[in-house]
């Protein structure tokens, strides 16, 4: 089943350095509020850290009580990072393999040029029919979140 794809394209003034590093301070993860029916953060914590971060995971609580995994695949704090999630908890196992999200930089004069893209792996046709409107949600998320990152 063809996978589905979300893109959001935005700007910041903080350099890719700053924002590798807010990404690693999970107590801000809080901040990610979902979108409609789209639950948020409730709280996110490193499982495992390594050296050079990737293989970290970091165990991720739902405000819907719903929990999923996020591993590091790539890390090059200059340009990009990607992570992949796995282990959903019900109901998103019952229609996903993985998602996969990755954060391109591309630094400017005036800050970095920010492309964020998750990717998700349906479970057959149901499941890419019920990701389908998941999809749009995330968007949005992702969009008010771009927002509230570039006013912090």
């Amino acid at each position: 089943m063809k996978p589905l794809e979300i893109k959001v394209v935005g700007h910041t003034p903080k350099t890719p350095a700053e924002i590798c590093q807010e990404f690693l301070n999970t107590d801000r993860w809080s901040e990610f509020k979902g979108y409609s029916i789209l639950p948020g953060i409730k709280n996110a914590r490193f499982d495992v850290k390594t050296p050079n971060l990737v293989g970290s995971r970091i165990n991720v609580q739902n405000t819907d009580g719903s929990s999923h995994v996020e591993e590091i695949v790539e890390w090059d704090v200059n340009h990009h990072f990607t992570l992949k999630f796995h282990s959903f908890s019900a109901p998103v196992k019952n229609f996903a393999t993985h998602f996969v999200e990755t954060w391109a930089f591309r630094q400017t004069p005036t800050g970095t040029d920010t492309v964020r893209t998750m990717t998700m792996y349906p479970k057959g046709l149901l499941g890419w029919l019920i990701l389908l409107p998941i999809s749009r949600l995330m968007k949005r998320a992702f969009e008010e979140n771009l927002r509230q990152t570039q006013d912090a």
